[in-house]
């Protein structure tokens, strides 16, 4: 019944609309600038656009993107799992990148990070005590080695990881209120390692970048209520979180 309800409650309370067609948007604007010198970067013999754009020793740029984020639970005793329903988000933030040589370079990449999920409890009959939705702002602190291939005309593919922190503002850590009064707690501090891959254009006025990423919490992020039996939180060993990005990178 509680999941039945819980899926129900969501069909009639997400509309993705906007952010659809902001996403579309963004691809939209990515691809039109990769159009204009897509077929001269594969050629054998292209033109090359910023050839020394590689070559000072600090850069600096910002990301515009989307993540989803989900949860990864770890339980005390067998019992169902706790339903995530994960939706699309926003990221935002600034570049700066250290040059250790040809190919590696150190990246710091503070951002915003917004999120919502709703999670699905099972044995309840009342979509009250079923369903808590997770609204998550994330101020992210991310320190990243990016190694590089040799260029390839205009073109040039990276692998990235490192470690970050987040705060999340949308914690309620210090809230005195539980989910026995419908407030579900996390952690402030999340510690996290992240991984992923992206391409390098060089465009005729700037180096684009599409890029995907996972992020993955290291620590646990939640705050139990206070009844060890809590029907919420008291089967619950460890909640982190899992994270995937799709940024685009403007320097």
């Amino acid at each position: 019944m509680a999941i039945k309800v819980f899926y129900t409650t969501l069909k009639n309370k997400f509309s993705l609309n906007s952010i659809r067609k902001t996403l579309l948007f963004s691809l939209l604007l990515g691809l039109f600038f990769i159009s204009n010198n897509l077929s001269a970067q594969f050629n054998e013999k292209p033109v090359l656009n910023l050839e020394t754009e590689d070559e000072p020793l600090l850069n600096w740029g910002y990301y515009l993107g989307f993540n989803q984020y989900d949860f990864k639970f770890s339980y005390i005793n067998n019992a169902p799992d706790i339903l995530v329903e994960k939706s699309i988000g926003f990221n935002v933030g600034l570049i700066g990148e250290l040059r250790l040589n040809n190919h590696l370079d150190l990246r710091f990449e503070p951002g915003l990070s917004y999120t919502s999920r709703n999670l699905g409890f099972t044995g309840f009959t009342e979509k009250r005590d079923a369903i808590r939705e997770v609204k998550s702002t994330y101020i992210n602190f991310p320190l990243l080695l990016k190694a590089s291939t040799k260029r390839l005309g205009n073109w040039k593919p990276y692998l990235v990881g490192g470690v970050s922190t987040s705060m999340n503002l949308g914690s309620n850590e210090t809230s005195l209120d539980d989910n026995s009064a419908g407030t579900f707690r996390m952690k402030k501090s999340v510690y996290n390692y992240e991984i992923g891959f992206g391409i390098d254009f060089y465009l005729e006025y700037f180096k684009f970048s599409p890029s995907i990423r996972g992020v993955f919490a290291l620590t646990d992020e939640l705050v139990k209520d206070v009844d060890p039996n809590s029907p919420w939180t008291g089967n619950i060993d460890m909640m982190q979180t899992r994270g995937l990005f799709i940024n685009f990178t403007f320097e």
